[in-house]
């Protein structure tokens, strides 16, 4: 995962620049991040981090726009789980 770690984390960090991501996405997007670092098992790094994306982009008040990056970015996480 080390090569898609780099690009996951500028994906989320992109994201996390937006300035209609509300509060409560934004710290759900940072610990995404430390997750990525922290968990020992790739593929329990890939599960967890989808899990919490997935639950950031059912925000009511999350951008039609931050909502479809952060589908993106799970997409790719499926892809890497492959």
């Amino acid at each position: 995962m080390q090569a898609g770690r780099t690009d996951i984390n500028d994906l989320i960090k992109e994201i996390l620049e937006n300035r209609g991501i509300p509060r409560n996405v934004k710290s759900t997007l940072e610990e995404s991040i430390e997750m990525i670092n922290c968990m020992e098992t790739d593929e329990e790094k890939i599960s967890c981090i989808i899990s919490i994306l997935d639950d950031a982009s059912v925000d009511p008040n999350l951008t039609s726009f931050a909502r479809t990056q952060i589908w993106n970015v799970v997409s790719l996480l499926e892809e890497m789980k492959k």
